[in-house]
C-alpha cells in the first residue's frame, strides 16, 4: 500500500473507494469483528488492525495452514495493516488512545468489560475523539443477564432460534457449516456503522454501537416469533423443505445428486406441473395458491421426485430452464470454482501471495456501479505495518525502537 511521507512521519495514501478517507482501528479477532473490519477495508477504508505480539490474531492458525499462515488469513485481512502491540501493558494502551484520537471508527469484539479494564472504554476513547464510532460485538450484548457469559457464533445460532430449525424431524439439530452467527453479526456492525456514520454527517457525535450475536441471527428468522404469538406455533426441523411454503424441497435424481426445486410461486407452480405432465394439477383450483399447496405437500414432493427420480441433475435443471422454474443443484467449492457465472461476476480473485504462489480468494461484494470495492494489498504479515502506523501518529524512531526492544510492539 502506497505512503506519504511530510515533515519525517508516515501518513497513509488514501485508498480508492466509497469508504476513501475513513479511518479504521480494528482491535477484535477470530470472526466477527475482523469480517467487519474486511468489509469496510474492500470499500477503502484504512483499516488498522491490532494482533497482540508473538502469535497474532488465532485465525491466523486456523483450518488449512499454507507456509504456517491459514490461507483464510488472506480473505479476513486483505487490505489491513498490522500492528503487533501489547494491549495488558500502558503504553500500549496509551498507542490505542492516540490511535483512536485519529480514528472514525473503532471495532472491538472482545468480552464485555474487556476494554474498561485495559482503561479503553467508549467513554474515555469519545472524551478524547467525541467523534469516534465504536462497534462493540460481543456474544449477548453489553447489558443484560447474560453479558458476561462467552459467546460463539455456534452458541448465538442456537440461542438465536436458527439451530433448532436444521436437521431432519426427530434426529439431532445440525450446525451451518461455517460460522455464520460471527458473520450475521459482522454484517449487522457494518450495517450500524454505516448509520452512525450518517447520524454523525448530521450532528456531529460518534456513538456506540451494540451488536449481539445472538440478535444478528434472531434478526433473521422471518416469521419464527408471531408464528408463536399468534398460534403458539413451534416451528421445528424440516429437513431440506421449508415449512408453510410449496412446493420447495430437495428432490433425489437417477445419477444420485439433488435437485432444489422452488415452484412456489402461484405462476411457477403452474409451468412446472405443465413440465412434468400434470395438467391436472397445473389446473386444480385447489392448488392455485400457496395455502392450498401446502395442505397437499406431501402428494406434490412424491409428485415430484417422481419426475426427477428418471433424470439426472443436468436433465432436469435443462429442463426446468427452459421453463422458467428456479431451480439449481447443490455446489461443492469445486463446483464454485470452476463455474463461468462465478467467474464472470468477478466472485474468484487470484491475488499473488509474498511466497509468489497464485491462491484464489472470494471478490468482494457488493457490487456498487459507480464506486466498487477492491482489494489492493494481500493480507499482512504480523506486525508487517507497525513502524508506519507509529509514524502515523508521531512517535519517532527512538521511541519505536525502545517499544520493539521492549516487547510492547513487534514488527515484521
Amino acid at each position: 500500500m502506497d505512503t506519504q511521507h511530510t515533515h519525517g512521519e508516515t501518513t497513509q495514501a488514501p485508498r480508492p473507494g466509497p469508504l476513501s478517507g475513513l479511518k479504521v482501528l480494528e482491535l477484535g479477532q477470530l470472526i466477527a469483528g475482523p469480517f467487519a473490519g474486511k468489509t469496510l477495508a474492500d470499500f477503502g477504508a484504512d483499516v488498522v488492525k491490532i494482533e497482540p505480539p508473538g502469535a497474532g490474531d488465532p485465525l491466523r492458525k486456523w483450518r488449512l495452514l499454507k507456509d504456517g499462515t491459514s490461507v483464510w488469513w488472506q480473505v479476513q485481512s486483505r487490505s489491513k495493516r498490522s500492528l503487533a502491540l501489547d494491549l495488558r501493558t500502558p503504553e500500549g494502551q496509551d498507542i490505542v488512545r492516540r490511535l483512536a484520537a485519529e480514528s472514525d471508527v473503532l471495532i472491538e469484539n472482545f468480552r464485555p468489560g474487556a476494554m474498561e479494564g485495559w482503561g479503553l472504554g467508549p467513554d474515555e476513547l469519545q472524551s478524547l475523539n467525541p467523534r469516534l464510532i465504536v462497534l462493540r460485538i460481543s456474544g449477548y450484548g453489553q447489558t443484560g443477564p447474560y453479558r458476561n457469559r462467552p459467546g460463539f457464533g455456534v452458541v448465538a445460532e442456537a440461542m438465536g432460534g436458527l439451530r433448532h430449525l436444521t436437521g431432519e424431524p426427530g434426529r439431532v439439530p445440525v450446525r451451518v457449516g461455517i460460522s455464520l452467527g460471527d458473520t450475521l453479526a459482522a454484517l449487522h456492525g457494518v450495517i450500524g456503522i454505516l448509520l452512525a456514520l450518517q447520524h454523525r454527517h448530521t450532528t456531529g457525535e460518534g456513538q456506540v454501537i451494540d451488536v449481539a450475536l445472538y440478535e444478528a441471527v434472531f434478526n433473521c428468522m422471518e416469521s419464527l416469533l408471531p408464528e408463536y404469538s399468534a398460534f403458539g406455533a413451534v416451528r421445528g426441523p424440516a429437513g431440506s423443505a421449508l415449512p408453510g411454503i410449496a412446493p420447495t424441497n430437495a428432490y433425489l435424481c437417477r445419477d444420485g445428486g439433488y435437485a432444489l426445486i422452488a415452484g412456489n410461486g402461484d405462476s411457477i407452480f403452474r409451468r412446472l406441473m405443465t413440465l412434468i405432465g400434470r395438467d391436472d394439477l397445473a389446473n386444480d383450483p385447489a392448488l392455485a395458491d400457496n395455502a392450498g399447496r401446502v395442505a397437499r405437500v406431501a402428494e406434490l414432493d412424491q409428485v415430484i421426485g417422481d419426475w426427477t427420480k428418471d433424470r439426472t441433475v443436468e436433465e432436469v435443471m435443462t429442463a426446468l430452464d427452459a421453463a422458467s422454474v428456479p431451480a439449481g443443484r447443490i455446489y461443492t467449492v469445486e463446483d464454485i470454482a470452476k463455474d463461468p457465472h462465478y467467474q464472470a461476476r468477478g466472485m474468484l480473485e487470484k491475488v499473488r501471495m509474498d511466497d509468489g504462489t497464485e491462491l484464489t480468494v472470494p471478490g468482494v461484494v457488493p457490487k456498487l456501479s459507480r464506486s466498487p470495492g477492491a482489494r489492493d494489498r494481500v493480507a499482512p504479515g504480523l506486525g508487517q505495518d507497525t513502524v508506519s502506523v507509529l509514524n502515523d501518529i508521531g512517535l519517532s524512531a527512538d521511541q519505536i525502537r525502545q517499544l520493539i526492544d521492549r516487547g510492547i510492539v513487534e514488527t515484521r
